[in-house]
C-alpha cells in the first residue's frame, strides 16, 4: 500500500469516529501540555536563576592573587594546590605589568583591581569608620544600580559616592535627604619619597612615617565626596568583592587615591623599600562562564593563583537537572494515561471496523498493510495531540508568568519570566508524543493484522 493511500485512510477513518478519536487526541493533548507545563517551568527558573547569576558578576569573574600573600600571621595556612612548589620570594609580583598581561589573554573583557580600604566619614560634625570599595565602569551594565535612589555615578571620574542604606541611617533618619550632599573620606595614602620629602609633608602621621620612612611613607589624606544616590543592596557583591562595603566609589578615582594596603607593608619588608606598587587581588572578567576554566589556566601558567565560582555553577547545574527530571516524570504520567486512551480507541476500532480489514485482506492488503494503517492512525492522533499540547503548555506557562509578575509587580518587585519553552523542548515533546501513541498502537494494529478475512467479512 502506498503511503499517500496509507495516509488517506488513516485520515479518514479518524474523521468517521471524530468524537471518540478528538476526545483520544485531546487526552494526549492534556499529557503533552503538562509535561511541557512542568518542564518549561524548570527551564524557566533554571533560566532565571542562570542570568541573575551571570548578570551579578561573579560567574563570569576569575580571582587573581599573588603567591606572594601572606597565609597567616605565621606564615602558615592552607597552601593552593599547585604541581611544583613555588617560593613566596620567587613568585611573581601582582604589578600593573600582571594586569596588562591578563587584558591581553583571549575572550577576556576587563581586568581591574579590588581597591577596598577602611576609612573615616566626616559628615555634618560627625565621624563615622567604615569601609570605601571602588566599583569599576561595567557595574552600570550588571544591574548594579538597580533601584538606587538618586541616580549613579555621572562619569568614570566623577568625585561622587554611593552610600548603602545602612550606613546612610547612620548619617541621617532620613538618608533620601542625603543625596546631593557631601562628605569628607580620610584615608591613609602610600608614597614612594625619601626621607627628607617625608619631613616637609605637613599632614603626615609621625609614628607611620617613623615606621615606613626607609621608601614608603603612609600619610594622612582626606578627600571630599558629593553624595550621589542610596542603594539598599550590596553592589560589591555583585562585581567581584564579595560584600562589605558600605561607601562605593568610582574605581579610577579609588585608584587615584593611591591608598595605603596591606600587601604594601609585605612588599616593602620583602624588598626593603624599593619595590614597585603592587596589588592585592585582581578581578579579571570574561565574555561568558564557559571561558573561565582556559582564563585561570592560563594565568596560573603565569605564576598566579586563580579562584572562581565555577564549581557552584556546576553545583547550580546538578540541582536544577535533577529538578528538570522529576517535572518531567511527573509530566509524563499524564501522557502515559493518555497513551492508555489511544489503546482503547484503536481497539474499539478493530470491533467496529472488523469487516472493513476483511475487505482490505480480500483486496490484496497485506498483514504489514494492515498494521501500518493502525500505527498510521495511531501517530496522526500522536502528532495532532502534541502540537496541541505544546501549544496548550506554552499558554499555561505564559499564564504563570503573568500571574508572578502581577504579584511581584504588586509587591513593588519587578516582573520576572518563569517559564520557557526553548524549541528543543516543543521539538521532543511533539516526538515524544508521536512515539509514545506509536508504542501504544503496537497491540491495536498487531491485533487487526492477525484477524482472519474469512472471519472479518462474515463479522455481523
Amino acid at each position: 500500500m502506498k503511503g499517500r493511500d496509507l495516509t488517506e485512510l488513516a485520515f479518514r477513518n479518524l474523521r468517521e469516529a471524530i468524537l471518540r478519536n478528538s476526545l483520544t487526541t485531546l487526552g494526549v493533548a492534556v499529557g503533552v501540555a503538562s509535561l511541557v507545563a512542568m518542564l518549561s517551568l524548570g527551564v524557566g527558573l533554571q533560566t532565571l536563576a542562570s542570568q541573575r547569576l551571570n548578570k551579578s558578576g561573579l560567574f563570569d569573574a576569575v580571582f587573581v592573587t599573588s603567591k606572594r600573600g601572606m597565609r597567616g600571621m605565621n606564615g602558615d595556612g592552607p597552601r593552593p594546590a599547585t604541581t611544583k612548589t613555588v617560593k613566596p620570594e620567587d613568585a611573581n609580583p601582582l604589578d600593573e605589568a600582571a594586569r596588562q598581561e591578563f587584558a591581553k589573554l583571549p575572550k577576556v573583557t576587563e581586568v581591574y583591581p579590588q581597591v577596598r580600604f577602611l576609612t573615616e566619614v566626616r559628615f555634618n560634625g560627625g565621624r563615622y569608620s567604615t569601609s570605601v570599595l571602588g566599583l569599576p565602569d561595567s557595574s552600570r551594565a550588571n544591574g548594579t544600580f538597580d533601584g538606587v535612589v538618586g541616580k549613579a555615578f555621572s562619569s568614570p571620574s566623577a568625585e561622587e559616592a554611593i552610600l548603602q542604606s545602612e550606613f546612610a541611617k547612620e548619617l541621617s533618619a532620613q538618608p533620601a535627604t542625603l543625596v546631593g550632599k557631601e562628605i569628607t573620606l580620610r584615608y591613609a595614602q602610600r608614597q614612594q619619597s625619601s626621607s627628607a620629602d617625608i619631613a616637609n609633608e605637613k599632614d603626615i602621621d609621625q609614628q607611620m612615617d617613623d615606621m615606613m620612612s626607609g621608601g614608603i611613607s603612609i600619610v594622612s589624606r582626606e578627600k571630599t565626596l558629593r553624595i550621589a544616590g542610596i542603594i539598599d543592596t550590596d553592589p560589591s557583591a555583585g562585581i567581584g568583592g564579595f560584600g562589605g562595603g558600605r561607601v562605593f566609589i568610582p574605581l579610577r578615582v579609588a585608584e587615584d587615591l593611591h591608598v595605603a594596603q596591606p600587601n604594601d607593608v609585605q612588599e616593602f619588608v620583602r624588598t626593603g623599600g624599593s619595590g614597585k606598587p603592587t596589588y592585592m587581588a585582581l578581578t579579571v572578567r570574561v565574555k561568558s562562564p564557559k571561558d573561565v576554566l582556559k582564563a585561570e589556566q592560563a594565568i596560573k601558567s603565569m605564576g598566579f593563583n586563580t579562584f572562581s565560582l565555577l564549581d557552584a555553577t556546576r553545583s547550580l547545574r546538578i540541582v536544577f537537572t535533577v529538578f528538570d527530571l522529576f517535572l518531567g516524570l511527573f509530566g509524563s504520567l499524564a501522557l502515559t494515561v493518555a497513551s492508555l486512551g489511544i489503546i482503547n480507541t484503536l481497539v474499539m476500532a478493530i470491533l467496529e471496523r472488523r469487516r472493513e480489514i476483511g475487505v482490505l485482506k480480500a483486496l490484496g492488503a497485506t498483514d504489514r498493510d494492515v498494521r501500518s494503517l493502525f500505527f498510521a492512525e495511531a501517530g496522526a492522533m500522536g502528532l495532532l495531540g502534541g502540537v496541541a499540547g505544546v501549544t496548550l503548555g506554552w499558554l499555561i506557562g505564559a499564564a504563570l508568568t503573568w500571574g508572578t509578575t502581577m504579584y511581584l509587580r504588586r509587591q513593588d518587585l519587578p516582573g520576572v519570566k518563569i517559564s520557557y519553552v526553548p524549541w528543543w523542548l516543543a521539538g521532543g515533546a511533539v516526538a515524544f508524543a508521536v512515539v509514545v501513541s506509536l508504542l501504544a498502537g503496537l497491540y491495536p494494529a498487531g491485533r487487526a493484522a492477525r484477524l482472519n478475512p474469512v472471519e472479518a467479512l462474515r463479522y455481523e
